[in-house]
């Protein structure tokens, strides 16, 4: 498993990132807040959607590239993935596919030290990982890549944070081992 930082000008690395994007966003809405949740997410997957949030990828990285850090399989380890049945697969998933190609196979997003003062710590924006690879360590390298880059950022209060879903027992489960606490609760309102 290689950690390393996304590459935007690499046409594989982006559409491998988008594709994990999508299952990212479809995720937020399963199995949390209901079906209007579910389809709000999903609905707002569109082309122009997706070049904006590229280009505002692009950005990010270029102010720091460890920005996105994605995990990239070999064949060794692609192989030891798929080989172990206590794995959740997805066949038609389109994460796994690009991971079952080669590609990446997760990605951690933490906002680059200009954006800072939007919680005044860093912010730990996504964190996915292909369902194929859940289990396997892989977001532990991509959390480990993620409170590095935290670490060196000049930050009002020293902290890195994030916004999981209550109902998301896993991801909790995997934020508390690293000592993620509650701090605030976050509200939304359609505007």
């Amino acid at each position: 498993m290689e950690i390393r930082p996304y590459d935007p000008d690499d046409p594989d690395d982006v559409a491998a990132l988008w594709n994990h994007k999508q299952a990212f966003e479809r995720g937020l809405g399963e199995g949390t807040g209901g079906e209007g949740k579910a389809a709000t997410y999903k609905a707002k997957l569109t082309e122009s959607y997706r070049s904006e949030w590229l280009d505002w990828v692009d950005r990010c990285v270029a102010a720091d590239e460890r920005c996105v850090t994605v995990a990239a399989v070999g064949d060794d380890d692609r192989n030891d993935a798929v080989a172990d049945d206590a794995f959740d697969t997805a066949a038609d998933d389109a994460s796994d596919t690009a991971a079952e190609d080669g590609g990446i196979v997760g990605y951690v997003f933490v906002l680059p030290e200009s954006h800072r003062f939007i919680w005044d710590a860093a912010v730990l924006n996504e964190l996915f990982v292909a369902p194929t690879y859940r289990g396997t360590g892989v977001a532990d390298d991509l959390m480990d890549a993620a409170l590095a880059l935290a670490a060196d950022q000049n930050l009002p209060i020293d902290r890195l944070v994030l916004d999981v879903d209550a109902d998301n027992e896993r991801a909790r489960r995997f934020y508390d081992r690293y000592g993620f606490e509650e701090w605030g609760d976050l509200v939304a309102r359609p505007v």
